[in-house]
């Protein structure tokens, strides 16, 4: 890998730099997008019970707010309950798009990885070009500078979209994840707020 990483020249740094991040990011959200973490399944029929047992004091309230994004949304519920419906459901709507927003997060980013990474290896291509045509002399050229402008085109270029087809399955990946778990709260927060 090391004599890759040579023959590759400079510009394989950036896309190594991308990469790092692009796997940093697709390891945070495999582990913070599961659906026991965002929305137990146990946790609206919680919920219902705790109101009917009348056990949804402040601090009950406060304990299901930091459980889960789905708990932030459903203490919501519970506290804004006996506002007028109008009020009630703009307030339930303000929490959950802020859990969307931070249910996101990071997603542009690896998007932007997915977008960037083949032009950085195109930007490599190009590097390795000027090589090749720098190595050029009309006396006779050296072929292992022309080598060299070759290893480092065809490697940037490689590194690039092998760095591009994984962001963009994962990105599409944890969108649609996303989106699973959002409809999923969307319903069991109706559900709630239909039995409280």
């Amino acid at each position: 890998m090391q004599s890759i990483v040579i023959q590759a020249g400079w510009p394989i740094w950036f896309l190594i730099a991308l990469s790092i991040v692009g796997l940093a990011i697709v390891i945070e959200r495999s582990l913070s997008l599961t659906a026991a973490r965002i929305a137990p399944p146990d946790l609206p029929a919680q919920v219902i019970q705790m109101v009917r047992a009348q056990a949804d004091t402040s601090e009950a309230i406060d304990k299901l707010r930091a459980s889960s994004p789905l708990g932030q949304i459903l203490a919501e519920c519970l506290a804004s309950r006996h506002l007028p419906p109008a009020e009630r459901r703009l307030a339930i709507e303000d929490v959950g798009r802020d859990v969307a927003y931070l249910m996101q997060r990071y997603l542009p980013a690896l998007a932007t990885i997915a977008s960037l990474a083949p032009l950085m290896g195109l930007f490599g291509t190009v590097v390795g070009m000027i090589e090749i045509f720098g190595a050029y002399r009309p006396d006779g050229s050296d072929p292992s500078e022309l080598a060299r402008g070759i290893s480092i085109a065809l490697y940037n270029t490689g590194f690039g979209i092998l760095i591009a087809i994984p962001a963009v399955m994962a990105h599409r990946l944890f969108k649609s994840r996303v989106e699973a778990l959002l409809l999923k709260m969307e319903q069991e927060t109706r559900y709630v707020a239909k039995n409280i």
